[in-house]
């Protein structure tokens, strides 16, 4: 059978230009290929062309909406949308599995219910000699390309284990902030957000190695995280399959995670702060954003308007980072600002290699004009550090001095 036998093209018109040994394809169409820098190569100009498109139309500054109100109320149905996730409440059936004297304030560890589908473990930290209910802190762990833990990013436990200690020095300048903030008088809160930590994956050919961390060797640890940082592409599609974005879970975690800590009798429910670096910052954008308990949203190294992104800071980010159809409504500067007039700090690292600069730039220029139409620009504080990704201990005490002024006041 001849080649145009084969392609079921028999009884058709003469191939042009055919002779009977001409059996290849046409030549490709030409291109005028360019260098373009970007992270998909030489599909970015079509991609940059969609990107631009985008307008914000739910952005407080495009005119739509009459006031504050109406644009939060659109922008939160518009965010719940794209995330695709919205679980019933459930009781937290909350049990504390460890709980130990340090001095200075009280750790415990607590399994609770935070949707029917997920028990999330975590720690609280609680100041001892409170006179009254404390001003609380939900502190949003990072990510880091660290998958093996999750809460223990932000806390120290005295005898780390060695992959911790090295990364509390990398990305906290070696001070933990969760157990700052306790030695500082807050009641304080972390979970392990899906994936990470205690909700981390495991390979089937792993499981030789147990699930107690502890017990891992550095070189343990780093093969294994490398195989969870191999399956965040995997998570993503998955979650896909049921309709729902990855951000979807870490959001409805968060969000009750704050339910659960106004339960406890230790903390004042009007004066609850969330902090975070990095995927904490993410966290802490879309929590401060979402939930009108937060009186107090500060957000670090993760801020920028996301159209400057496209060419060279997408591999940069996490599958987490990415939430389809999201961008057609929103930016980033526009979600966190849905929270005007009440306090935000944004804390920028202006060598940040995870964003473009003028991206970074532009989305504090952006929030701060959203405060001013909303009436309350001295709502809203943007700070630049000469630094990169990082949430050092100058960053960290001008974050608690600012926490402090609106929490214990």
């Amino acid at each position: 059978m001849n080649r145009r036998a084969a392609l079921g093209l028999l009884g058709t018109a003469p191939l042009a230009n055919a002779g009977p040994d001409d059996e290849g394809p046409p030549a490709d169409a030409p291109r005028d290929l360019k260098p373009t820098g970007a992270d998909i190569g030489s599909l970015f100009p079509d991609v940059e062309r969609l990107v631009s498109r985008n307008q914000y139309p739910y952005s407080f500054l495009s005119g739509r909406f009459a006031s504050i109100q109406e644009y939060r109320k659109a922008g939160r149905e518009a965010v719940e949308d794209a995330l695709g996730y919205r679980p019933a409440a459930v009781p937290f059936a909350a049990e504390v599995v460890d709980r130990r004297d340090l001095g200075e304030f009280v750790r415990e560890k607590v399994v609770f219910s935070t949707t029917p589908d997920f028990r999330v473990p975590a720690y609280v930290h609680i100041p001892k000699g409170l006179k009254g209910r404390a001003p609380a802190i939900v502190d949003l762990h990072s990510h880091g390309g660290m998958f093996l833990f999750g809460k223990e990013k932000v806390i120290d436990f005295g005898r780390n284990h060695p992959v911790m200690t090295e990364y509390h020095k990398v990305n906290y300048g070696g001070r933990p902030t969760a157990t700052a903030l306790a030695r500082r008088g807050y009641v304080v809160i972390t979970i392990d957000a899906f994936m990470f930590g205690e909700r981390r994956l495991m390979m089937d050919g792993d499981l030789k190695y147990g699930w107690e961390r502890s017990r891992y060797s550095v070189e343990d640890a780093r093969r294994l995280n490398a195989i969870c940082a191999s399956k965040e592409d995997a998570l993503a599609k998955s979650l896909t399959l049921a309709g729902i974005a990855w951000q979807g879970i870490v959001l409805a975690d968060d969000r009750r995670t704050v339910d659960y800590l106004v339960s406890r009798p230790e903390v004042d429910p009007d004066r609850i702060g969330c902090v975070g670096i990095s995927f904490g910052g993410y966290r802490s954008l879309f929590l401060a954003a979402m939930d009108d308990r937060i009186a107090a949203g500060c957000v670090v190294g993760f801020m920028s308007t996301v159209k400057p992104m496209a060419r060279r800071h997408i591999d940069t980010h996490s599958w987490v980072h990415f939430v389809p159809a999201l961008h057609r409504r929103l930016d980033w500067p526009d979600i966190v600002a849905m929270r005007a007039p009440k306090p935000l700090l944004v804390l920028q690292c202006r060598r940040d290699g995870l964003f473009p600069l003028a991206g970074m730039e532009e989305s504090v220029d952006k929030i701060a004009a959203i405060y001013a139409r909303a009436g309350a620009p001295e709502g809203f504080s943007g700070r630049f550090y000469d630094v990169p990704h990082e949430f050092n201990v100058e960053m960290q005490e001008d974050a608690f001095r600012w926490l402090d002024e609106r929490l214990k006041a």
